[in-house]
C-alpha cells in the first residue's frame, strides 16, 4: 500500500509540469481586471468558469471543466484565464 501511495505521489508531482510541455501555441491576451477575476474563479471554484468569463467559446469552456476533475489542471486553467490566452493544442482551442 505504501509503494502504491508513493508511486501515485511521484506521478502527480511529475504531472504538474505536463501543461508546460504540452506544446501549446496559444497567444496571450492582455491582463485586465476581468482576466484576474476569471483566474480567481478558475482556481477557487472550477476550471472553465474563468474561460467562460473571458468569452473563450463552448469547446474551450467544456474542455477546461472536464479536465478540471484533475487537481493539477486548476493551476493551468487559472494561468490560462489570467493572461486571457486565445488558442491551444486541441483544435487550437484548449
Amino acid at each position: 500500500m505504501k509503494k502504491v501511495f508513493i508511486s501515485l505521489l511521484v506521478l502527480s508531482v511529475l504531472g504538474m509540469f505536463t501543461p508546460a510541455f504540452a506544446g501549446t501555441h496559444g497567444k496571450n491576451g492582455k491582463v485586465s481586471g476581468r482576466s484576474v477575476g476569471a483566474a480567481a474563479l478558475s482556481l477557487l471554484i472550477w476550471p472553465g468558469i474563468g474561460q467562460a468569463v473571458n468569452d473563450q467559446g463552448f469547446e474551450k469552456n467544456a474542455t477546461h471543466a472536464i479536465l478540471g476533475l484533475t487537481g493539477i489542471f486548476r493551476i493551468w486553467s487559472c494561468y490560462d484565464a489570467f493572461v486571457d490566452r486565445q488558442g491551444g493544442v486541441w483544435h487550437n482551442r484548449i
